[in-house]
């Protein structure tokens, strides 16, 4: 039976595990803390058991502050691992701010403002030959959408006609995650085919619900979190053709019309 460790139990790799799950895999996950379904973070004896024994190995953790803590307390646990698949989330966040410029899995990474976050997907790159790093753009899905965001009253319209982002359905990280099991090791990014700026995916939200658009705001009338700042000074686009052509992947919802439709099926 195939056996996965996650690091790190979030909304994308809870979505990977019920998933390989309902195939008949085995799963252990960690959090830091400890429920029925999943190891303490720290319960070196265990984790380091289920790394000896784990077919495949999965980090979703980010750095906290400048460490990885997976790395810093498991790295070289893993390293020596009999498992021949390792795999790590990371960010498109790595590419930093390209005015709108097109970026692959070629491109340079450590100019951004997630200098943290580069330099621990440099790091999973070097631990072992055989890592798959998975470069992710604005994640959405079945409960973390536009469409929740919109119903909360916490959806915003910012007036930069400019402003370009790339984001992929939760479910197709999945698809392309299951899809590495049999392909090639090395970095893949998992965005859909169409970046936009995020005013049209908002103004798409409050369509299908039938919902007035919010206003058009300025960055300084919109008093965003210093996290949601932070979202608008990067401008990018990200091109997902390397898992396209080594791992046979294609995104179930290549836009986000598909996608919202698809989390307003689902309730979220």
């Amino acid at each position: 039976m195939p056996h996965l460790l996650i690091f790190g139990l979030g909304y994308t790799a809870s979505r990977l595990a019920d998933s390989l799950r309902s195939d008949g895999w085995h799963i252990t996950a960690t959090r830091r803390h400890a429920d029925a379904d999943t190891l303490a973070f720290d319960d070196d004896p265990s984790v380091r058991a289920a790394i000896a024994s784990a077919t495949h190995i999965l980090s979703s953790v980010p750095p906290a502050g400048d460490v990885d803590p997976v790395l810093a307390r498991y790295g070289t646990a893993i390293a020596a691992a009999p498992a021949p698949w390792i795999g790590y989330l990371s960010s498109t966040g790595v590419y930093g701010d390209t005015r709108g410029a097109w970026v692959d899995e070629a491109s340079p990474v450590g100019t951004g403002r997630r200098t943290a976050r580069a330099q621990a997907d440099q790091a999973w790159g070097a631990l072992r030959p055989d890592m798959r790093r998975f470069r992710l753009p604005g994640i959405y899905g079945p409960g973390r959408s536009a469409l929740d965001r919109v119903r909360a009253g916490k959806a915003h319209r910012i007036d930069l006609p400019d402003q370009i982002f790339s984001r992929v359905h939760v479910d197709d990280i999945v698809a392309g995650i299951m899809a590495s099991f049999d392909g090639p090791p090395g970095i893949y990014n998992l965005a859909d085919d169409l970046p936009c700026a995020q005013n049209r995916v908002i103004e798409a939200a409050c369509d299908m619900l039938g919902m007035a658009h919010p206003p058009l705001l300025t960055l300084e009338q919109a008093a965003l979190s210093p996290m949601a700042l932070a979202f608008y000074a990067e401008n990018r686009r990200i091109a997902n053709g390397r898992a396209k052509r080594l791992l046979g992947w294609s995104p179930r919802y290549p836009t986000y019309v598909q996608g919202l439709a698809a989390c307003d099926s689902t309730g979220a």
